[in-house]
Protein backbone atom coordinates (compact mmCIF):
# COMPACT_ATOMS: atom_id res chain seq x y z
CA UNK A 1 0.00 0.00 0.00
CA UNK A 2 1.40 3.33 -1.05
CA UNK A 3 1.44 5.93 1.69
CA UNK A 4 1.01 9.45 0.42
CA UNK A 5 -0.17 12.84 1.61
CA UNK A 6 -1.49 15.31 -0.95
CA UNK A 7 -1.99 18.89 0.18
CA UNK A 8 -4.74 20.56 -1.85
CA UNK A 9 -5.53 24.26 -1.84
CA UNK A 10 -9.34 24.56 -1.85
CA UNK A 11 -9.38 28.24 -2.80
CA UNK A 12 -10.95 31.28 -1.10
CA UNK A 13 -14.49 29.95 -0.61
CA UNK A 14 -16.31 29.50 -3.90
CA UNK A 15 -16.24 25.73 -4.60
CA UNK A 16 -16.09 26.40 -8.35
CA UNK A 17 -12.61 27.83 -7.83
CA UNK A 18 -11.11 24.44 -6.97
CA UNK A 19 -8.50 23.46 -9.56
CA UNK A 20 -9.02 20.50 -11.88
CA UNK A 21 -5.96 18.80 -10.40
CA UNK A 22 -7.20 19.41 -6.86
CA UNK A 23 -10.59 17.92 -7.69
CA UNK A 24 -8.93 14.82 -9.16
CA UNK A 25 -7.02 14.32 -5.90
CA UNK A 26 -10.20 14.61 -3.83
CA UNK A 27 -11.86 11.95 -5.97
CA UNK A 28 -9.15 9.34 -5.34
CA UNK A 29 -8.44 10.03 -1.66
CA UNK A 30 -8.81 7.26 0.90
CA UNK A 31 -8.97 9.85 3.68
CA UNK A 32 -9.99 13.49 3.37
CA UNK A 33 -8.96 15.85 6.16
CA UNK A 34 -10.59 19.26 5.73
CA UNK A 35 -10.60 22.52 7.61
CA UNK A 36 -13.18 25.15 8.51
CA UNK A 37 -12.77 27.25 5.37
CA UNK A 38 -13.47 24.43 2.92
CA UNK A 39 -16.85 24.61 1.17
CA UNK A 40 -18.96 21.55 2.15
CA UNK A 41 -19.90 20.78 -1.46
CA UNK A 42 -16.31 19.83 -2.24
CA UNK A 43 -16.59 16.88 0.15
CA UNK A 44 -19.31 15.37 -2.03
CA UNK A 45 -16.69 14.59 -4.68
CA UNK A 46 -15.01 12.02 -2.44
CA UNK A 47 -15.46 8.43 -3.59
CA UNK A 48 -17.74 6.09 -1.60
CA UNK A 49 -15.99 4.74 1.48
CA UNK A 50 -13.62 7.67 1.85
CA UNK A 51 -13.12 8.70 5.47
CA UNK A 52 -13.97 12.40 5.73
CA UNK A 53 -12.56 14.02 8.87
CA UNK A 54 -13.07 17.60 10.05
CA UNK A 55 -9.99 19.22 11.60
CA UNK A 56 -11.14 22.83 11.60
CA UNK A 57 -9.11 25.63 13.10
CA UNK A 58 -10.61 29.11 13.43
CA UNK A 59 -9.64 32.02 15.65
CA UNK A 60 -10.41 30.91 19.18
CA UNK A 61 -12.23 27.78 17.97
CA UNK A 62 -9.90 24.86 17.36
CA UNK A 63 -11.24 21.33 17.03
CA UNK A 64 -7.65 20.06 16.93
CA UNK A 65 -4.26 21.53 17.73
CA UNK A 66 -1.73 21.75 14.91
CA UNK A 67 0.27 18.90 16.41
CA UNK A 68 -2.84 16.73 16.58
CA UNK A 69 -3.55 17.46 12.91
CA UNK A 70 0.01 16.52 11.99
CA UNK A 71 -0.31 13.24 13.87
CA UNK A 72 -3.67 12.45 12.26
CA UNK A 73 -2.21 12.96 8.80
CA UNK A 74 0.56 10.47 9.51
CA UNK A 75 -1.68 7.99 11.30
CA UNK A 76 -4.20 7.88 8.46
CA UNK A 77 -1.45 7.62 5.85
CA UNK A 78 -0.09 4.48 7.52
CA UNK A 79 -3.55 3.00 8.08
CA UNK A 80 -5.35 3.97 4.86
CA UNK A 81 -2.78 4.95 2.25
CA UNK A 82 -3.62 8.15 0.37
CA UNK A 83 -4.52 11.13 2.55
CA UNK A 84 -5.72 14.37 0.99
CA UNK A 85 -5.32 17.38 3.25
CA UNK A 86 -7.83 19.93 1.94
CA UNK A 87 -7.12 23.46 3.14
CA UNK A 88 -9.02 26.66 2.41
CA UNK A 89 -7.45 29.99 1.67
CA UNK A 90 -3.84 29.50 0.67
CA UNK A 91 -2.00 26.62 2.41
CA UNK A 92 1.34 28.33 1.92
CA UNK A 93 0.37 31.80 3.16
CA UNK A 94 -0.05 31.62 6.94
CA UNK A 95 -1.70 28.23 6.35
CA UNK A 96 0.96 25.92 7.85
CA UNK A 97 0.86 23.78 4.74
CA UNK A 98 4.63 23.34 4.56
CA UNK A 99 4.75 22.32 8.24
CA UNK A 100 2.25 19.53 7.63
CA UNK A 101 4.09 18.18 4.60
CA UNK A 102 7.44 18.27 6.39
CA UNK A 103 6.01 16.39 9.35
CA UNK A 104 4.72 13.63 7.07
CA UNK A 105 8.05 13.45 5.26
CA UNK A 106 9.92 12.73 8.51
CA UNK A 107 8.02 9.42 8.57
CA UNK A 108 9.07 8.54 5.04
CA UNK A 109 5.66 9.38 3.58
CA UNK A 110 5.54 10.68 0.02
CA UNK A 111 4.00 14.14 -0.33
CA UNK A 112 2.60 16.33 -3.08
CA UNK A 113 1.33 19.90 -3.08
CA UNK A 114 -1.45 20.98 -5.42
CA UNK A 115 -1.73 24.74 -5.28
CA UNK A 116 -5.12 26.39 -5.51
CA UNK A 117 -6.51 29.83 -6.22
CA UNK A 118 -4.81 32.01 -3.61
CA UNK A 119 -6.78 34.15 -1.19
CA UNK A 120 -4.50 37.07 -2.06
CA UNK A 121 -6.43 37.25 -5.33
CA UNK A 122 -9.60 38.28 -3.50
CA UNK A 123 -9.03 42.04 -3.80
CA UNK A 124 -8.95 41.62 -7.59
CA UNK A 125 -12.21 39.71 -7.55
CA UNK A 126 -13.80 42.66 -5.77
CA UNK A 127 -12.36 45.23 -8.18
CA UNK A 128 -9.28 46.27 -6.21
CA UNK A 129 -5.92 45.93 -7.98
CA UNK A 130 -2.98 45.06 -5.76
CA UNK A 131 -0.76 47.07 -8.07
CA UNK A 132 -1.74 50.01 -10.24
CA UNK A 133 0.56 51.73 -12.70
CA UNK A 134 1.62 55.13 -11.45
CA UNK A 135 0.32 54.47 -7.93
CA UNK A 136 2.37 51.68 -6.35
CA UNK A 137 5.15 49.29 -7.29
CA UNK A 138 4.57 46.48 -4.81
CA UNK A 139 2.13 44.78 -2.52
CA UNK A 140 2.75 43.30 0.90
CA UNK A 141 1.05 40.36 2.54
CA UNK A 142 1.24 40.60 6.32
CA UNK A 143 -0.20 38.65 9.21
CA UNK A 144 -1.33 41.20 11.76
CA UNK A 145 -1.28 38.69 14.61
CA UNK A 146 1.85 36.76 15.58
CA UNK A 147 1.98 33.27 17.04
CA UNK A 148 2.01 34.78 20.54
CA UNK A 149 -1.12 36.82 19.78
CA UNK A 150 0.67 40.16 19.59
CA UNK A 151 0.58 42.55 16.67
CA UNK A 152 3.34 41.93 14.15
CA UNK A 153 6.18 44.44 13.97
CA UNK A 154 5.84 44.22 10.19
CA UNK A 155 2.57 46.18 10.41
CA UNK A 156 4.47 49.36 11.23
CA UNK A 157 6.98 48.64 8.46
CA UNK A 158 4.20 48.11 5.92
CA UNK A 159 2.53 51.38 6.93
CA UNK A 160 5.69 53.29 5.97
CA UNK A 161 5.64 51.94 2.43
CA UNK A 162 3.64 52.99 -0.62
CA UNK A 163 2.59 49.38 -1.14
CA UNK A 164 -0.90 47.97 -1.15
CA UNK A 165 -0.97 45.93 2.05
CA UNK A 166 -3.15 42.86 2.54
CA UNK A 167 -3.55 41.98 6.22
CA UNK A 168 -4.46 38.44 7.22
CA UNK A 169 -5.85 37.78 10.71
CA UNK A 170 -6.26 41.49 11.28
CA UNK A 171 -9.80 42.00 12.56
CA UNK A 172 -8.76 41.63 16.18
CA UNK A 173 -5.94 44.12 15.67
CA UNK A 174 -7.80 46.57 13.46
CA UNK A 175 -7.33 49.56 15.77
CA UNK A 176 -3.62 48.84 16.16
CA UNK A 177 -3.24 48.52 12.39
CA UNK A 178 -4.98 51.87 11.91
CA UNK A 179 -2.81 53.47 14.59
CA UNK A 180 0.35 52.50 12.68
CA UNK A 181 -0.90 54.48 9.68
CA UNK A 182 -2.31 57.34 11.72
CA UNK A 183 1.07 57.89 13.41
CA UNK A 184 2.41 58.62 9.94
CA UNK A 185 -0.49 60.95 9.09
CA UNK A 186 -1.93 58.31 6.75
CA UNK A 187 -5.37 58.07 8.30
CA UNK A 188 -7.07 59.10 5.07
CA UNK A 189 -5.48 56.25 3.08
CA UNK A 190 -8.13 54.22 1.22
CA UNK A 191 -8.92 50.93 2.93
CA UNK A 192 -11.26 47.98 2.57
CA UNK A 193 -12.43 44.89 4.39
CA UNK A 194 -13.28 41.77 2.40
CA UNK A 195 -15.60 39.50 4.35
CA UNK A 196 -16.19 35.78 3.67
CA UNK A 197 -13.90 35.52 0.68
CA UNK A 198 -15.45 34.43 -2.61
CA UNK A 199 -18.54 32.85 -1.06
CA UNK A 200 -21.89 34.04 -2.39
CA UNK A 201 -22.44 35.99 0.84
CA UNK A 202 -19.03 37.65 0.54
CA UNK A 203 -18.91 41.43 0.68
CA UNK A 204 -16.55 44.34 0.22
CA UNK A 205 -16.64 47.25 2.66
CA UNK A 206 -14.92 50.46 1.58
CA UNK A 207 -13.59 53.28 3.72
CA UNK A 208 -10.35 54.77 4.95
CA UNK A 209 -7.86 53.82 7.62
CA UNK A 210 -9.65 56.21 9.99
CA UNK A 211 -13.00 54.45 9.48
CA UNK A 212 -11.87 50.81 9.54
CA UNK A 213 -12.95 50.22 13.13
CA UNK A 214 -16.34 51.87 12.53
CA UNK A 215 -16.89 49.68 9.47
CA UNK A 216 -16.13 46.55 11.46
CA UNK A 217 -18.47 47.55 14.29
CA UNK A 218 -21.30 48.83 12.08
CA UNK A 219 -21.48 45.64 10.01
CA UNK A 220 -20.48 43.22 12.81
CA UNK A 221 -17.83 41.72 10.53
CA UNK A 222 -16.42 38.40 11.67
CA UNK A 223 -13.53 36.25 10.47
CA UNK A 224 -12.57 35.17 7.91
CA UNK A 225 -11.80 38.59 6.51
CA UNK A 226 -8.97 40.45 4.79
CA UNK A 227 -8.03 44.07 5.38
CA UNK A 228 -6.60 45.90 2.38
CA UNK A 229 -4.92 49.30 2.71
CA UNK A 230 -3.32 51.46 0.05
CA UNK A 231 -3.91 54.11 -2.59
CA UNK A 232 -4.78 51.38 -5.11
CA UNK A 233 -7.93 50.68 -3.07
CA UNK A 234 -9.09 54.16 -3.99
CA UNK A 235 -9.17 53.18 -7.67
CA UNK A 236 -12.18 50.94 -7.08
CA UNK A 237 -14.93 52.22 -9.37
CA UNK A 238 -17.28 53.06 -6.49
CA UNK A 239 -14.72 54.19 -3.91
CA UNK A 240 -15.25 57.94 -3.92
CA UNK A 241 -18.97 57.68 -4.46
CA UNK A 242 -19.37 55.38 -1.45
CA UNK A 243 -16.79 56.83 0.93
CA UNK A 244 -17.81 60.43 0.45
CA UNK A 245 -21.43 59.64 1.27
CA UNK A 246 -21.13 57.05 3.98
CA UNK A 247 -19.27 53.94 5.08
CA UNK A 248 -20.24 51.84 2.13
CA UNK A 249 -20.72 48.20 1.37
CA UNK A 250 -20.59 46.70 -2.09
CA UNK A 251 -21.83 43.26 -2.99
CA UNK A 252 -19.36 41.59 -5.34
CA UNK A 253 -22.06 40.07 -7.52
Amino acid sequence: MERKVTLVGAGPGDPDLITVKGLKAIKIANVLLYDALVHPSLLAHAKPGTKVVYVGKRAGKHSHTQQEINELIVSYAFAEGHVVRLKGGDPFIFGRGKEELEYAETFGIATEAIIGVSSINLPGQYGIPLTRRGINESFWVVTATTRSGKISEDVALAARSSATVVFFMGLGKIQSIAASYQKLSKGSTPAAIISKGSLTEGQLYLGTVNTLHKIKEKHAIEAPALIVIGEAVGTHEYFYEKVKKTIGTIDKR
